[in-house]
């Protein structure tokens, strides 16, 4: 069986989760900062938040931006619901914004249009997302979003270790947050880096940092520097009791545990090999398949893009998927445009609204992309391509 995604766990990944399962820390412990230092290292933010998912992490993001009914924020239809669900949980409103169908990403010209139609003030946010690993032009995206007052939640998700090149010529890496708000990263087994589940939002602003880590644990801090209630009233004399705890907003237990963080942490110190090894793959598919008649599109060769996936749009999608079944081969459609769900229907949204992304969607289907996918493997899956097509 070649799956379209697969996890990759070591011996040392399994010391790292065994060790901790065996000191007296489960969650909530040493672990949890480790991690978030190293990855805030690895993405170049300043600061970083471990939570309990991806989902989770973008929550936690429109509640730090405080999303809240009558706003109006802008995503792709061409990304995991969760993109746009999450300001529909702080009872806000998704726009989508059709795709640039050479990228597959947000098309920066729908985003504008959008924007100019309205008075200033309409939009409050636009969460851009690192489909399949291509990172969005950020740059670009600030610039548009600045002018229109606008902040900017990365979903980086995909992308890891991708990123995209600035107007000066620097590598500007996924999560820096250089030019988004927060930026947000999953960690399901399928993603570059498996702790099972997890997630971690990354900011370079201390006042969005510290509210993430409050709502991250019920809304609760433990700190003097940001206690409300007096010394008095905490049931001290000089100084806050070292029991002393403060709710100070309505939050959420969206932790991670240690040995999750343990496995992370493994994880990531074979980020960079991991990433060499997909860009391969990558080049592999691409001389495969440029050229030929029944693919219309693919993701191509891109020196910042992660590849989480890799991506082809093929005539007769529904036959060759599941003639690649037949072969134990189990791609994948990545995805279902959001705005066609019956939910987002429901909000009034239809067929025909995203005509780009729709078209894309017809045609598209993932090919097995993962570190460990040997070069055997990547040839049949390549050959029974072609066998479909009779070439």
């Amino acid at each position: 069986m070649i799956p379209y995604g697969r996890q990759n766990i070591t011996e040392e990944d399994l010391r790292a989760v065994t060790d901790v399962l065996k000191s007296d820390y489960l969650t909530q412990g040493p672990n949890i900062q480790e991690f978030e230092t190293a990855f805030a290292k690895y993405v170049g933010a300043k600061y970083a938040v471990a939570v309990a998912n991806g989902t989770a992490a973008l929550h936690l993001c429109a509640l730090a931006l405080n999303v809240s009914p009558g706003d109006k924020v802008i995503t792709t239809p061409i990304t995991f619901a969760a993109s746009a669900n999450c300001i529909r949980y702080c009872g806000g409103e998704i726009v989508f914004a059709d795709i640039d169908p050479s990228s597959y990403l947000i098309d920066i010209n729908a985003v504008r249009s959008l924007l100019e139609a309205s008075p200033k003030g309409t939009y409050t946010g636009i969460v851009p997302v690192d489909f399949a690993g291509r990172a969005v032009n950020l740059e670009e995206i600030k610039n548009l979003a600045d002018e229109y007052g606008l902040w900017i939640i990365e979903d980086a998700c995909h992308a890891p270790g991708g990123f995209f090149t600035d107007s000066e010529g620097n590598d500007q890496l996924c999560g820096n947050s250089k030019f988004a708000d927060l930026a947000i990263f999953s960690f399901h087994p399928v993603k570059h880096i498996a702790c099972g589940e997890g997630g971690m939002v990354t900011t370079n602003s201390i006042e969005l940092y510290q509210k993430l880590l409050a709502l991250r644990t019920h809304g609760i801090v433990k700190s003097n520097d940001l206690y409300v209630n007096s010394i008095e009233l905490a049931g001290g004399d000089e100084s806050y009791p070292g029991w002393y705890m403060e709710m100070q907003t309505l939050g959420y237990n969206y932790r991670l545990t240690d040995f999750q963080a343990a496995l992370g942490t493994s994880q990531l110190k074979r980020a960079d090999d991991g990433i060499a090894r997909r860009r391969l793959i990558a080049q592999k598919y691409n001389d495969a398949f440029s050229g030929k008649s029944f693919i219309s599109g693919q993701s191509g060769v891109d020196a910042g893009h992660a590849y989480h996936l890799y991506i082809i749009e093929a005539d007769d999608r529904l036959s060759l998927y599941n003639h690649l079944r037949e072969q134990k081969i189990f791609a994948q459609i990545h995805y279902i445009p959001c705005h066609l769900m019956p939910y987002y229907q429901s909000l009034g949204w239809k067929a025909g609204d995203m005509p780009k992304a729709e078209s894309y969607y017809r045609k598209c289907i993932s090919l097995p992309m993962y570190p460990t996918l040997t070069d055997e493997e990547q040839s049949f899956v390549i050959k029974s391509v072609y066998e479909f097509y009779n070439e």
